[in-house]
């Protein structure tokens, strides 16, 4: 997977699409990113750079409820490509 800014976009749309908020914050944050499950809002660190945004999208999307129906043709592209990733690293383990 490409590291750059499409990849982010495609990222955060597979988000919004299941009705999540995506925020960039300035704080504290230990990895990175605060999830507030009940407003369904993701709150990254907006001084990360942007491998380090993806990175973390990429670790936070399979941890979340994402409604698959929900999302557009290539994002349930995407959605299973990070989720298939995920399974892999979770293999590895």
């Amino acid at each position: 997977m490409k590291l750059n800014q499409t990849t982010l976009d495609k990222l955060e749309a597979i988000l919004e699409e299941s009705g999540y908020i995506v925020r960039y914050e300035r704080g504290t944050f230990q990895s990175g990113y605060c999830i507030l499950e009940q407003r369904k809002v993701v709150v990254l660190n907006k001084f990360m750079q942007m491998e380090g945004r993806i990175n973390t999208m990429l670790d936070l999307i399979p941890q979340l409820t994402i409604s698959f129906d929900a999302l557009t043709v290539e994002s349930q592209k995407l959605y299973e490509e990070v989720m298939a990733m995920a399974a892999t690293k979770e293999a590895e383990k």
